[in-house]
């Protein structure tokens, strides 16, 4: 049986709304790295996500 390989996991924290989440890949700038809630925070016209997802986001807020 072989063995499985162990994926490293970085933590980072949104600098926008303090979430904190979780990738394999390690970041270059990591002080610059924004969430997606945040990232549609600072861009609302860009934000083209459908009309359920963001009442459903409101509603959690």
């Amino acid at each position: 049986m072989a063995r499985s390989k162990k994926k490293e996991i970085f933590r980072y924290e949104c600098t926008l709304t303090g979430e904190t989440y979780k990738t394999t890949k390690k970041a270059k700038h990591p002080d610059e790295l924004i969430s997606v809630a945040g990232y549609y925070e600072l861009n609302p016209e860009k934000d083209d996500r459908p009309e359920h997802i963001k009442k459903e986001i409101e509603e959690n807020n």
